[in-house]
């Protein structure tokens, strides 16, 4: 796409604005190790001194080779993405105890950099998916040296046992050694910016670990910093946690585990981690129970929706407790979100479907301030091609939508993004049934979303047949805003609060314009208006452009007239 300046008369303007608001352009290598940061209950990935919204896409478990990688840089790119989330494997990284091979993860690095790509690591040691499959031969094929969890029968488990000293030591010994050679090779230039530890961890097959050294530690009192942090008895688990004891036995085991792993690999090189999560998925209405089977339904112990304050109890080096979600129910989708976005806990979906929903939940995140989102299995789905973004709005056919529409209308923007997230000053309107109209409150003015076309003059929207509606409104100044959205149209009007500041007011457009940022300064494409601003911003159809709007107030009627006539 050509980017032409701004016109003559507003250029002055735009570039104030442009400076005010741009973020310098990274450079190519820093000592500013990636970090978390946090602002009045918000978060911020920071990557090379600036915040970074994740646009991520994770590939397939067994696709961290060689001669199945380069389908997962395509598929990056046709997905719009900005990081790749790619799998370790412990089996392939210490084929022989003590005897550590780097080859895919120098691979990983130097490819993700060749396509100007972020990566996220995942960590396949000792759980993937409440069990050990990615565990080395030389400790599967040693049970007694490394012990297995055991059920309450006695039977062993294709886990490995987090009260084992000897599997900590093997785990915490090869996370080291990765974290060690990630600095070595990318202290100074950030491909990687975040690691998961482990992967949805806990025990699949058992409540908990019942094996002699488990047993003897859950007849033990509650460590004392626990219970204390808890505000439980300091007693037995029995005792303290009653019907639950077993799986909060589980939790604290493999929260302190992951905890010792994650510390290990910090002490080499301190990237914020995370542990993503198989949550607990509620039961179906008509079952004749009120909750899952822990170990059964779901790996017990791991950070599931109960389990949250433990694990930030046990595991103080892991920063990050991430929900993975394969759902198409969005009441579900928002009470996990409500869940997980704390106060001592980043919004993060490493993990989630490319489905129908996958761009009403990506912008429902993103409007709860999530600092990354990421669809799984990128490099099998089937995604057209997308083109670049353009302006469409008001004009474009409407088509079905295209996940990678999400990412492509971000993807030169996420810095801003991202930092305008931080500051609290970017809201979203996603479409729900039976609210094709909502508002989004700013101090100083309303934006009033309507869901679906067309919306003739003095009728309520028609809404989207499949509730795909949304929409992203950001504040840049006191009545100038960033704007886009999917299938919606967004109007403003004066807040309840100025007006009852001052009744006498009205707004109106001064200014409208698409365009996008580059290196992080907005450039203008094409002012709007006439039929693209007299009923609000119309997005519809394609890859929406971003619009900046300026506003501006003046009196509703002339005072000296109004008193005159009455």
């Amino acid at each position: 796409m050509n980017i032409r300046q701004p016109y003559a008369p507003f250029a002055a303007t735009l570039l104030l604005a442009a400076l005010a608001f741009a973020t310098p352009a990274a450079p190519a290598q820093s000592s500013d190790t990636p970090r978390l940061e946090k602002k009045d209950g918000r978060f911020a990935l920071i990557v090379d001194g600036k915040p970074f919204l994740i646009l991520g896409g994770q590939i397939n478990n067994s696709s961290a080779w060689p001669a199945t990688l380069p389908a997962a840089w395509s598929a990056a790119e046709a997905m719009h993405a900005n990081t790749v989330e790619a799998p370790v494997y412990w089996e392939q990284m210490e084929p022989t105890k003590g005897a550590f091979d780097f080859t895919n993860v120098d691979l990983l690095v130097t490819q993700a950099r060749e396509h100007r790509l972020h990566l996220v690591l995942l960590w396949f040691g000792t759980w993937k998916n409440g069990q050990n499959h990615y565990v080395p031969e030389w400790i599967k094929s040693d049970p007694k040296t490394y012990p297995r969890e055991e059920n309450a029968y006695g039977k062993l488990l294709d886990v490995m046992s987090p009260s084992s000293q000897a599997n900590l030591n093997a785990d915490k010994t090869a996370f080291a050694a990765l974290m060690r050679h990630v600095k070595s090779i990318d202290a100074t230039q950030h491909t990687v910016i975040l690691v998961q530890v482990e992967n949805e961890s806990g025990s699949v097959g058992s409540v908990r670990d019942f094996s002699p050294a488990a047993q003897k530690a859950f007849d033990s009192p509650v460590p004392i910093e626990l219970a204390h942090a808890l505000h439980v008895p300091e007693s037995t688990w029995t005792q303290a946690f009653g019907p639950d004891a077993d799986e909060s036995f589980a939790a604290y085991s493999t929260a302190h585990y992951i905890d010792q792993v994650a510390a290990a690999g910090k002490a080499e090189y301190p990237l914020p981690m995370y542990c993503n999560v198989w949550f607990a998925y509620p039961v179906h209405a008509l079952e004749n129970r009120d909750r899952p089977s822990a170990g059964q339904e779901y790996p017990s112990g791991g950070p599931q929706q109960a389990n949250i304050p433990i694990w930030k109890a046990a595991a103080p080096s892991i920063d990050i407790l991430a929900p993975d979600f394969y759902s198409d129910d969005f009441s579900l989708f928002r009470s996990i979100i409500a869940t997980y976005a704390r106060a001592d806990n980043p919004l993060l979906i490493p993990e989630s479907q490319i489905g129908p929903n996958f761009g009403r939940y990506f912008f429902y995140a993103l409007g709860k301030g999530a600092i990354g989102f990421a669809p799984f299995g990128i490099d099998r789905a089937q995604l057209p091609e997308v083109p670049t973004p353009q302006g469409t709005i008001a004009s474009a056919p409407a088509r079905p939508a295209n996940p990678a529409d999400n990412f492509a209308l971000f993807s030169p923007a996420d810095s801003q993004i991202a930092q305008l997230n931080l500051e609290g000053k970017l809201q979203t309107a996603v479409e729900d049934k039976g609210a094709a109209r909502q508002t989004i409150h700013f101090a100083s003015a309303d934006a009033v979303v309507s869901f679906g076309f067309p919306q003739p003059d003095g009728t309520y929207p028609p809404g989207t047949p499949t509730l795909q509606g949304r929409a992203v409104v950001a504040q840049l100044g006191p009545l100038e805003f960033l704007v886009s959205g999917f299938d919606a149209s967004v109007r403003f009007c004066l807040s309840d609060n100025a007006l009852q500041q001052t009744p006498n007011l009205q707004l109106e457009i001064l200014r409208a314009e698409e365009g996008q940022y580059i290196d992080g300064v907005w450039q203008s494409t094409r002012i709007l208006n006439g039929d693209q601003t007299d009923r609000g911003l119309n997005f519809r159809g394609g890859t929406p452009p971003l619009v900046r709007i300026l506003l501006h107030t003046l009196p509703l009627y002339d005072e000296a007239v109004h008193r005159a006539s009455r």
